[in-house]
């Protein structure tokens, strides 16, 4: 058996702690960046589903608003989501309807300063006397 000089001790307490201050801020900002894409992508596929929503025969812009909301309740949480616009415009030279979404992801979804998120969803509208 070795023996340890005393200015060995407690050594492993000071190197956990050296690889903590490393490790730490780099799992909470794996974390950060998942949870922003993860907002992202969910609030860019409900904008494009709200788009869609919209431009149906017979709908209207109100009721894509809505959709979108159905969709971000459903997967998130409404803090995130500071507005939705549902507008007319046009989609490769035909009429459409455009759907933009913005959102504040906090850090770690805590609140405070964070990422600002501003996705768009595009879908061309449908002809009032198309078949289905």
């Amino acid at each position: 058996m070795t023996r340890r000089a005393r200015g060995e001790r407690g050594a492993a307490v000071v190197d956990f702690v050296l690889i903590l201050l490393v490790l730490l801020p780099l799992v909470v900002g794996v974390l950060q960046l998942a949870l922003v894409l993860h907002v992202r992508n969910t609030l860019a596929s409900a904008a494009a589903e709200g788009a869609r929503h919209a431009a149906v025969a017979g709908s209207s812009a109100p009721a894509g608003r809505a959709k979108v909301e159905e969709l971000v309740d459903g997967a998130l949480s409404q803090g995130f989501v500071r507005s939705v616009t549902v507008r007319p415009a046009s989609v490769g030279g035909a009429p459409g309807y455009e759907v933009v979404v913005e959102a504040d992801v906090g850090v770690l979804g805590l609140g405070g300063p964070g990422v600002h998120v501003r996705v768009s969803g595009h879908a061309v509208a449908e002809a009032s006397g198309a078949s289905r």
